[in-house]
């Protein structure tokens, strides 16, 4: 006679292995991921789940669903409600992300402080301080609400009991990877527990309208950890830019399922917390210097925000073999391919010369209508002309060193104005279709080779 198998029908033994950087499965262990490539990337899920019950669900026509909930919760944070789209949903799941120290904990005390204002229960849970450490930085901020509320807890059953109790239209979990279940017996940010913690927490903002604010660590290649395990599950994910070393930090949208990834965030730390900048263009401009080489100002658009920036390019000769490309702030490859142009279609010797990009005041720009200010910066720092310091220069350029279009011309264009600019060098196309009257001085081309003789 077969021995019945003891295992309560209420479990599920998992044993499967899965890569903590994309998040693929696999049956065994693998010293290179299939999918991604990394190294000893795979950690082994083992352990029991309980098969939670659930409630069966029916389909219902569009037209008779009701919504009954606020679309939006303001933040009041005007530069975080614009990457959100307006502010929070609410039932929404919020993922963020960035390196140690740079406002995570800040901007989330912050923005449920300000939501408590408006009469709404907040709640702030704290896996890695005591309530008295949340305490000293609520008071350095100064912050002083009876409607915001501090656990510090890291079973996920007594998080969502007590959360349940005081009913809260926001939540944050700081931080998710120091959170567990008692059913998942795998130590606390491991795969298994940050996606079942996750998973659990997210079915219980969708069933309740709290909006759940998950802050999640980085790992040293700069990715949230176990972060495809995460970013699947989730509705938003932000990420901090910049380096601890600059003021000023990049809050920007990688997904969004309720609005805009094209949007960022720029806040400077004090110290008094994360303070938001309302005119970007001016705090990176204004250390610019005068009569340089190799310096450009670009406007760049960033969602519905054009933003102007300094990128600055520093071309020196090659004293060995093969020369350097050092790029940041831009895209490495963009850059190798715009001074082959320069040296194909301008006849300009710059292959083999040492080439140093940069961005100024650590914000990454990936849109092509940099391109030509890339070009003309490299230019400037290897012909040692500098470009008139009142001058920007926005286009994009292609493979035969054509200068093309680019959208929102009118908005970059209002945004130089605005800070005082009175010449600007653009794509010929937008200046023939260019509908509103501007004060700057307007030079159309349509080659990288007009564009050198307009500007040197």
């Amino acid at each position: 006679m077969k021995q019945r198998n003891t295992r309560s029908l209420k479990t599920k033994h998992i044993g499967q292995y899965v890569c903590e950087n994309c998040g693929s499965h696999s049956p065994k262990w693998m010293g290179r991921c299939h999918i991604c490539g990394e190294w000893d990337s795979y950690t082994k899920l083992e352990g029991e789940i309980s098969k939670r019950k659930t409630n069966p669900s029916h389909p219902v026509a569009i037209t008779q669903i009701g919504v009954n909930r606020e679309e939006r919760i303001e933040t009041t944070i005007g530069e975080l409600d614009r990457i959100l789209g307006g502010g929070l949903v609410p039932g929404s799941l919020v993922l963020l992300g960035g390196d140690p120290g740079m406002g995570k904990s800040t901007l989330a005390i912050d923005m449920l402080n300000r939501v408590a204002q408006s009469k709404r229960n907040v709640i702030y849970v704290t896996g890695e301080e005591s309530p008295e450490q949340v305490k000293m930085r609520a008071k350095r901020l100064g912050i002083d609400s009876q409607r915001l509320f501090v656990l510090a807890e890291t079973s996920l059953e007594n998080i969502i009991e007590q959360i349940d109790k005081i009913s809260p239209v926001i939540a944050v979990i700081d931080s998710i990877h120091t959170i567990y279940t008692e059913d998942f017996p795998s130590a606390p940010g491991s795969v298994g527990q940050i996606r079942e913690c996750a998973s659990r927490l997210m079915q219980y903002a969708k069933a309740h309208g709290t909006s759940m604010l998950l802050i999640g660590h980085v790992t040293k290649e700069g990715t949230i950890a176990g972060p495809k395990v995460l970013e699947h599950l989730v509705d938003t994910v932000l990420y901090f830019e910049g380096g601890k070393e600059h003021p000023y930090r990049i809050l920007r949208a990688v997904k969004n399922r309720f609005g805009s990834t094209n949007e960022i965030g720029v806040f400077e730390m004090q110290d008094s917390g994360l303070k938001e900048v309302k005119n970007p263009s001016e705090i990176f401009l204004s250390e610019r210097p005068v009569n340089a080489s190799g310096s450009v100002v670009v406007p760049s658009l960033e969602g519905t925000r054009p933003i102007l920036v300094e990128i600055q390019a520093l071309v020196s000769p090659c004293n060995f073999g093969v020369p350097r490309r050092t790029t940041i702030g831009l895209d490495y490859n963009r850059v190798s391919l715009l001074v082959a142009i320069l040296e194909k279609r301008a006849g300009l010797h710059v292959i083999g010369q040492d080439i140093f990009m940069n961005v100024a005041g650590g914000v990454k720009i990936e849109e092509p209508a940099i391109d030509l200010g890339i070009s003309m910066a490299i230019v400037s720092s290897f012909l040692n002309k500098p470009i008139d310091s009142d001058t920007v220069v926005f286009g994009e350029v292609g493979l035969v060193g054509e200068v093309r279009g680019v959208s929102q011309a009118e908005l970059r264009l209002k945004e130089a104005e605005k800070l005082g600019f009175k010449r600007c060098l653009l794509p010929r196309t937008n200046l023939e279709r260019l509908t509103v009257e501007t004060s700057l001085s307007l030079i159309g081309v349509d080659s990288i080779e007009k564009a050198i003789e307009a500007l040197f």
